[in-house]
């Protein structure tokens, strides 16, 4: 039992402190008065202690150090954080399926992607709406055609870092292939593997937020989930007419083009 539970009690939220100044320091919180200001840059805080943390931004101190490789934080929490990695700790467990993971942030964007069918980021150009801003940012190269990605060997350029780096394994030997020990299938990256061998293992950790069915990745999931929609995102250049999935408005295109006249046009 806490002997000081009543002691010094804050009337906004009900919290209780020890000390009178704990509690001076925690009615900051409410009060949005920020009395701890940074000397080098201005920026103030409610306490002394995120001032304290802050300022190694300027300091560049990194007194919390991994034990296991030397790795240096600015912040215990981040130092924790990190330590998973050595440990394989995974205490952040998603409640709709049996996939667990080392950092809060993660369990968060596993439901987004896989247990919710929420997108709140939608394109100014056609109107799709994605789950993150990280794809819609990809989406977006699709309508200004920019490829900032470039190959140092020859004049290939990609829209994404991905395609990249396995353009240079297959043209030009760069880089590192990731083999799956069962059926010897490469790939230019660790996490394609991973799903890929989910496959051989049956494991499906991708559950529709409509219905029971599962899946090995999300982006299979959100190839399902149109089957549970009438909205058609996917429109022909050609005609207009609207369509649920990428393949079916591709399959009418080379139709529609031929039809119109533009026999060439996917040459």
């Amino acid at each position: 039992m806490n002997v000081h539970s009543s002691k010094y009690k804050c009337t906004e939220c009900g919290k209780c402190f020890g000390m009178k100044a704990h509690l001076a320091t925690h009615s900051c919180i409410h009060s949005l008065e920020k009395p701890f200001e940074c000397t080098v840059c201005g920026k103030q805080f409610t306490t002394s202690g995120n001032l304290v943390v802050h300022s190694r931004i300027h300091s560049g101190e990194k007194p919390y150090m991994c034990l296991e490789c030397g790795k240096a934080f600015s912040e215990s929490g981040a130092l924790r954080k990190h330590v998973r990695v050595h440990t394989g700790d995974k205490p952040y467990k998603c409640s709709l399926c049996d996939a667990s993971f080392s950092q809060s942030s993660n369990l968060q964007t596993h439901k987004r992607h896989a247990h919710s069918n929420r997108r709140p980021y939608d394109c100014r150009f056609c109107g799709k709406m994605f789950k993150s801003s990280q794809e819609l940012m990809l989406h977006l190269y699709t309508h200004t055609v920019a490829k900032p990605y470039s190959c140092r060997h020859c004049s290939g350029c990609f829209t994404q870092l991905g395609h990249l780096k396995a353009h240079l394994l297959k043209s030009h030997n760069e880089g590192t292939w990731f083999t799956c020990d069962i059926c010897q299938k490469k790939f230019s990256c660790s996490g394609n593997l991973k799903q890929h061998l989910r496959r051989h293992e049956g494991v499906k950790l991708y559950v529709c937020s409509e219905c029971p069915k599962c899946f090995c990745t999300a982006g299979e999931v959100r190839q399902h989930m149109p089957t549970h929609s009438d909205y058609k995102q996917f429109c022909c250049g050609s005609c207009g007419e609207y369509f649920k999935r990428k393949g079916s408005v591709v399959r009418h295109f080379k139709k529609c083009s031929v039809r119109l006249g533009y026999v060439n046009i996917l040459a």
